[in-house]
């Protein structure tokens, strides 16, 4: 009996043995399957070098394929049939490419591209922008992609010439104003520009107040996300948020170039006495409350610097390296950012330092594979704005305006305004940059300035 009871016991063994090598088997085999089924990709070419194409799909992922001798100009749309899986993450895909052909691009009935059409949080102003860009000369498209230091002298008659996307401010320029002649500096601005123009400053709060640190613009200098929220928590934040803004609001600043968003509790961080000071999930919280009072006030707030500073050195002067691994970001630095896009920010700033488990080749501002983990991963359909390329850390790097736009970014916080118009215009002008890339940019821009509530003042 007993032995009679063992062998049903090894019948029944051997059966889940036989049992689980079939599924390990089936399973490398639908494995295998998948990876060489055929699918297909329809993108944009954005660019074609030495037997690699980028593209751009209509969700503003890019890829870089290796096809040999494509019969392809830049800007054409392409469909490409290939196995295995992509990875948003990688600078160039392995992929095994079956074969490519032509597509046309197809417009809706307001002819708009299609692949414009990402029902992004500007979606609702589609139609304006469209209609907008199309009175628009190439100087005055690759102009709205530009957010240029103030000049001071002399700057409105810059702004006739070029007709800027917008101006950002330092400290220097309100020193020692009043509160009138601030007002004034930003309506005679609005007056001359063709397009209404974005106004933008850091004011952060602690170090960095380009507006309070005036004392006729504001009763005292905004504290720090630190000090507040160790004074007051959230609610202090909240309430800080909304009287910033109305204080923007009023001067005519219509961008903030805040909040820091980056995770670091370690006070010998660089970024530290910027940043709320606490852990990840208190910086989540903070992104998103400040998000949320910030709406409906007038004023934009930008989410920085992605994707997450850690403890790099200053990029003002020199590059940074970020060697920290992947999971790492992702889970120590990538949710605040998370939480303020899904609280509702229009614009998120890429910084200059370069993570080398993500792109060990580029600058995070000027990598394709950073500005995919933005807009695929963590949904981002607003705008993407560049740290100021004068900073040390790219200022040395050719053609760096060409590659902050083949990279993804919307907008290019620049000083040198005119050699980034010469970069951009010549790398059309040859093609390194087809025309309707700068369209399709451009038309993002003038989208959030609708929504904004901008396009309806002084537009001419």
């Amino acid at each position: 009996m007993e032995n009679e009871k063992l062998k049903k016991v090894s019948i029944f063994i051997g059966i889940i043995a036989i049992l689980s090598i079939f599924a390990v088997a089936m399973t490398k085999s639908m494995r295998k399957e998948e990876k060489e089924k055929t699918k297909e990709l329809t993108a944009t070419v954005m660019s074609i070098e030495n037997g690699k194409v980028t593209v751009q799909d209509m969700n503003n992922i890019i890829y870089t394929f290796g096809i040999k001798d494509i019969q392809a100009s830049v800007g054409e749309n392409i469909n490409i049939k290939y196995t295995g899986e992509l990875n948003v993450s990688k600078d160039y895909q392995d992929n095994d490419i079956i074969d490519y052909s032509k597509s046309a691009r197809s417009v809706d009935e307001n002819g708009i591209p299609n692949d414009w059409k990402d029902n992004g949080i500007f979606s609702n102003y589609y139609i304006l922008a469209n209609n907008k860009l199309k009175s628009m000369t190439l100087e005055e498209k690759i102009a709205q992609l530009l957010l240029v230091r103030y000049p001071g002298t002399g700057a409105e008659e810059v702004l006739k010439k070029y007709s800027f996307g917008g101006y950002v401010f330092f400290e220097k320029d309100f020193k020692d104003k009043t509160e009138q002649q601030v007002k004034n500096m930003m309506s005679s601005l609005q007056k001359v520009a063709k397009t209404p123009i974005l106004t933008a400053v850091d004011e952060e709060g602690g170090k960095v107040v380009r507006v309070s640190s005036n004392p006729n613009l504001a009763s005292e200098k905004f504290a720090s996300s630190k000090d507040l929220y160790a004074k007051g928590g959230l609610d202090a934040i909240r309430v800080d948020t909304i009287n910033k803004s109305n204080v923007l609001a009023n001067l005519g600043i219509n961008l903030n170039l805040a909040p820091v968003v980056d995770v670091s509790t370690n006070s010998t961080d660089y970024m530290y006495d910027r940043t709320i000071g606490e852990n990840t999930q208190i910086t989540s919280n903070f992104a998103k409350t400040v998000i949320e009072a910030s709406k409906n006030r007038g004023v934009s707030y930008t989410l920085k610097h992605f994707p997450g500073y850690g403890n790099n050195p200053d990029t003002h002067t020199t590059g940074a390296t970020d060697n920290r691994t992947y999971d790492e970001i992702k889970n120590n630095d990538l949710p605040p950012f998370k939480a303020g896009i899904e609280a509702g920010a229009e614009a998120v700033l890429v910084s200059h330092n370069t993570v080398t488990n993500i792109d060990d080749k580029n600058p995070a501002s000027l990598s394709p594979a950073v500005h995919n983990l933005l807009r695929k991963e963590l949904s981002f359909t607003g705008v993407i704005i560049t740290d100021d390329l004068a900073m040390g850390a790219v200022s040395s790097i050719p053609n760096a305006s060409v590659k902050a736009i083949l990279a993804g970014n919307d907008i290019l916080i620049t000083t040198d305004y005119e050699d980034s118009m010469k970069q951009i215009k010549t790398a059309v002008e040859n093609g390194d940059i087809d025309e309707s890339l700068i369209n399709k940019l451009a038309f993002r821009v003038l989208s959030w300035k609708y929504a904004k509530g901008m396009m309806m003042v002084n537009q001419k």
